[in-house]
């Protein structure tokens, strides 16, 4: 195999799923750059047209579309067919979110013509997918770059090839030219190659907070490019007086242990306070003991897959040891039934007694406990990180929740909600090392576009009244 090869492998089976050499940047770039002038001058309405044409050859394909994704990312099939309808839902969504945010704006005047407000593309995007949500995060990006105008370079995790590939066939399909939205495959030298390229416009990143931090370091010399960063978290959920404590657990553990821990908004810290402790953790461990962790396919159909790969594996049960090293007490250890493949079982560890407890984001299905006297010392422990996209309150009043949203620093507040499952009608992203001010989702809209205001008469009309001499 040479350099340039490269393999995705299933992770729920350790086969060979998919396989193919690294993209040529410049070409790229090139192509890109070719198929811009033609696809900013189409009327919006074409773009608007073609991209639901898009959504339907998705609808088409949904079935062989999910069962990609299971394969190459191991989540449940349930679950990678939720993926599949939010990348059709995706469209309609930019399409109202286009005309809302970015919308055109007159006002006539007849001395002083009119006062106009457009928008224009950037020009070349690089789109840098995440392998979670292969196919729906960068979509995200890609549908509102596309109906700006904008002409995209979408490079794929380096994990998930196939789906990436997949996706952009079904834009090309729809009769979106191939230069308008190419699909580059690579390691991180290709991204690192797209993201440093002169004739590039913007970056739209979904991904770690060490990979965007890097991007945004690389980039912050040259503020002509627009940079947005979608970036992780380390999520609080707290837990205060509540009757219903199997509802509290439910939220709990679909916040920790959805998508196998592997979403950018799970709850990787469960903080309690005293009065409810003994109630909500024996409740949390039971409902957490009962999940099934298998293969996409299986039948019944689990709760969660693998994790993505051997690797994050091995990483994962480290740090669980590691967590117990420091003083965390462990109330449902982290097992591996196949050391071959990287299916890991719940973890929920109490790390009240940890002295400096690691504010780091561990992408897996581990969940560390905090135990605090009051709403006061929760809200505190949850602020307790340099992190700032999602947090939930469970239980209280709409006075406890109302002192919760003021104080906790977070791009998404819930109560009684799970801090994962946003809705793509509303914006997404973090304060902090989770984001750069730049939310996703419904305001994709706002980097996508730049707004230009013009003053126009359709003839010149104009005179100096003051400050002439004499003629």
């Amino acid at each position: 195999m040479s350099e340039n090869d490269l393999i995705s492998i299933e992770p729920a089976t350790g086969r060979e799923l998919w396989r193919g050499t690294a993209g040529d940047v410049d070409q790229a770039v090139d192509t890109a750059r070719t198929a811009l002038r033609d696809w900013a001058r189409q009327p919006v309405a074409r773009r608007m047209e073609l991209l639901r044409r898009f959504a339907n050859e998705v609808r088409k394909q949904a079935d062989p579309f999910a069962e990609l994704i299971a394969r190459e990312t191991g989540k449940p099939l349930w679950e990678a067919r939720t993926e599949v309808e939010a990348v059709v839902g995706k469209v309609e969504i930019s399409i109202t979110a286009y005309a809302e945010r970015t919308g055109q704006k007159k006002l006539n005047s007849a001395l002083q013509g009119t006062a106009a407000l457009r928008h224009k593309p950037h020009g070349v995007m690089v789109v840098l997918g995440p392998y979670n949500f292969p196919a729906h995060l960068p979509n995200g990006h890609i549908v509102p770059a596309l109906l700006a105008g904008n002409t995209v370079i979408f490079k794929s995790s380096e994990k998930t090839p196939a789906v990436g590939e997949f996706l952009v066939r079904c834009f090309h399909a729809a009769h979106i030219p191939a230069g308008v939205i190419q699909c580059i495959h690579g390691a991180v030298d290709v991204g690192q190659g797209l993201v440093q390229h002169p004739d590039i416009d913007g970056v739209l990143f979904t991904g770690s907070a060490r990979a965007g931090i890097a991007i945004n370091r690389r980039l912050a010399s040259d503020p002509g490019k627009i940079v947005a960063l979608e970036m992780g978290g380390n999520n609080p959920i707290v837990v205060v007086d509540t009757p219903l404590v199997e509802d509290a657990a439910a939220l709990i553990v679909q916040s920790a242990f959805t998508s196998a821990g592997q979403r950018c908004t799970a709850a990787r810290r469960l903080v309690v306070v005293d009065s409810m402790y003994e109630k909500i953790v024996p409740a949390v461990k039971a409902l957490s003991e009962r999940l099934i962790v298998g293969e996409p396919f299986a039948d019944p159909q689990p709760f969660m897959g693998p994790v993505i790969d051997n690797h994050t594996a091995d990483l994962l049960a480290a740090s669980f040891v590691e967590l117990m090293s420091r003083g965390g007490r462990p109330l449902m250890h982290m097992r591996r039934p196949d050391e071959s493949l990287p299916f890991l079982t719940p973890a929920i560890l109490d790390a009240t007694e940890i002295a400096e407890r690691p504010d780091i984001e561990l992408f897996g299905p581990l969940l560390q406990i905090v135990r605090v006297a009051d709403l006061d010392a929760a809200i505190a422990e949850a602020n307790a990180t340099r992190y700032g996209l999602s947090a939930s309150l469970i239980g209280g009043t709409p006075e406890a929740f109302e002192q919760f949203w003021h104080e906790i620093r977070a791009g998404i507040v819930n109560w009684n909600r799970p801090t994962n499952g946003a809705s793509s009608a509303a914006p997404f992203g973090g304060i902090g090392l989770s984001g750069n001010h730049r939310p996703a989702a419904y305001y994709a809209a706002d980097y996508c576009a730049y707004p230009v205001a013009s003053t126009e008469m359709e003839q010149p009309r104009a005179n100096i009244a003051v400050g002439l001499a004499d003629s």
